[in-house]
């Protein structure tokens, strides 16, 4: 009978695609109801000052672009923010101090095209976990416009770990952010799963 149309133009574009395996992040955390929950996300996750700023970006306008968005959120946030000690596993590695940020990356990209971790594969079986230090506003000024392109790293107040497990916990509950959403707070687990996802991508 032959295919219609429609299906054919399909399956000529199956052709033109390969099927990719990558990984996806499991995380356990607390809802802002104060109850254990469970989710995933397949790009990047983080807890701390992001999870307040991808708030605030996703309730301000767009009119400009979401790269203009996340810029004038970061600033927003960063001014008012209260950085506190945190306490980070990443397997075995345990690191303790005053940070304002740990992010859990699956791939590269976050908040309108930052490469905050150059050297992410979203198929390795690992995370790249970035901890940002105590930033001034001074190291904010200058380091934020290199993310675009990843030449913020390395930096002194900033430190690369890589990982299949990863915790997160600090005195007072964090915000998390998993691939843009606020789901709740830490303290959290992160955990990779290789090979979660299957997805099509030109050849």
């Amino acid at each position: 009978m032959g295919e219609p149309r429609r299906e054919r133009g399909l399956a000529a574009e199956r052709r033109e695609q390969i099927l990719l395996e990558i990984d996806a992040g499991r995380v356990s955390y607390r809802s802002w109801a104060g109850q254990d929950e469970h989710a995933w996300f397949a790009n990047v996750a983080s807890a701390g000052i992001s999870g307040a700023i991808a708030k605030r970006a996703n309730e301000s306008s767009k009119a400009l672009g979401g790269r203009i968005s996340y810029y004038w959120s970061t600033f927003a946030v960063f001014f008012g923010w209260q950085t506190g000690e945190m306490r980070v596993s990443v397997d075995e590695e345990i690191r303790e101090g005053r940070m304002i940020d740990v992010m859990v990356a699956n791939g590269r990209y976050l908040g309108g095209g930052m490469m905050m971790c150059p050297d992410a594969e979203p198929d390795d079986g690992l995370f790249d976990v970035l901890t940002i230090g105590d930033l001034t506003k001074r190291d904010l000024l200058t380091t934020l416009p290199k993310t675009f392109w990843g030449g913020h790293l390395p930096h002194p107040k900033a430190e690369l770990l890589r990982g299949a497990a990863v915790t997160v916990d600090a005195p007072q509950p964090l915000p998390l952010e998993l691939d843009g959403e606020q789901p709740g707070t830490t303290p959290a687990r992160f955990e990779i799963v290789p090979g979660a996802l299957r997805v099509r991508v030109p050849r």
